[in-house]
């Protein structure tokens, strides 16, 4: 049986474009002992995997040439040589850009069994998988926001963004999104339930936006959780409020090497901030307790998503560069199988 997969065929000297990617198909291996076959349903596109193409220090180890392009995924199992596992099984793992993984069952974390009954399958790499957790980890480990307090979001019609602003909710907070576009900023007021939103787009220049906020957030920000950096970042550092807390989760305005200057870091002193950056695979711990929050509002419907669907493994590179320029809308998947 042959595997389609994407590789990584060059590294982008600034700008991502398609042709540093190649589609290839390859012999599938016979099954091992303790290992599982996994056929793919969905894959995840995030904006992290831009980091990882460069061959430069980072969080994690830069993706290799010619090696399959890594990624989530969810999906169902077609043949087990693992006790622990059934043909028929779905589960959950990294199994990366292609149509099968076979994956070692005794691996530790290598793959979950989900349960699709109440929650769909898809959800599991988005509100409740990786974006998931780490919109709850910035934001009760970080922030810690707590009722009556005002949090503000960025990329907030986002997988991750979308999820901060209604665990906030859950919290009594007052929630401020950021978003490109008026579709996006009605999504997340009239559906998600946001306080307001800012169209960064409309307000082009910093003064229109710095008052759009002052506007939105009357007595400050108390938390915010940044996913973009640049402009939007000195906007609302400018707002925040006494003992604020940020929690640097992305900085996509600087993920192609551009630099991301900080316009006044006085202010971190003056209004006594707290910013921390976070990898939320380094708090494996926390996962199970945020991942049965996440699964419980997502099955009685107080946690909703939105997701972008692009059809076939093919069109994985197209979708991965509209989701460094925002063209997606809510959580960016790849239906595969």
């Amino acid at each position: 049986m042959n595997n389609q997969r994407i590789v990584l065929a060059s590294r982008p000297a600034a700008e991502p474009e398609a042709g540093n990617f190649r589609l290839e198909s390859v012999a599938l291996p016979t099954l091992q002992d303790g290992q599982v076959l996994v056929r793919h349903h969905f894959l995840s596109l995030d904006p992290y995997m831009r980091g990882r193409m460069n061959d430069g220090k980072n969080y994690a180890q830069p993706q290799p040439l010619d090696a399959v392009m890594i990624g989530g995924t969810v999906g169902e199992i077609v043949e087990s040589r693992h006790p622990g596992f059934a043909a028929g099984d779905k589960v959950v793992g990294m199994g990366g850009w292609q149509q099968f993984s076979i994956v070692d069952g005794a691996a530790p974390g290598a793959i979950r069994k989900v349960d699709t009954t109440h929650v769909a399958l898809s959800a599991y790499l988005g509100a409740v998988g990786m974006p998931g957790v780490t919109a709850w980890f910035g934001l009760t480990q970080i922030i810690g926001a707590k009722a009556g307090e005002t949090v503000v979001v960025s990329a907030a019609s986002g997988a991750v963004g979308s999820a901060v602003g209604q665990l906030a909710k859950a919290r009594g907070c007052r929630v401020v999104g950021i978003a490109g576009g008026p579709d996006k900023c009605a999504y997340t007021v009239d559906e998600l339930g946001f306080d307001a939103c800012l169209d960064y787009k409309a307000l082009s220049d910093n003064q229109a936006l710095s008052q759009a906020l002052k506007d939105a957030a009357p007595g400050g920000v108390d938390g915010y959780f940044e996913n973009v950096g640049g402009r939007i970042l000195d906007v609302v550092m400018a707002q925040m409020a006494d003992f604020g807390r940020i929690a640097f989760c992305g900085m996509i305005s600087g993920y192609n090497g551009e630099p991301i200057p900080m316009a006044n870091p006085a202010l971190i002193l003056r209004s006594r901030l707290k910013l921390q950056g976070f990898i939320v695979s380094e708090h494996m711990a926390l996962w199970p307790q945020a991942l049965q929050e996440l699964g419980a509002m997502v099955a009685s419907g107080k946690l909703k998503y939105r997701e972008s669907v692009a059809d076939g493994l093919a069109a994985a590179p197209e979708a991965f560069l509209g989701l460094l320029k925002g063209r997606n809308f809510g959580k960016q998947i790849v239906k595969i199988a």
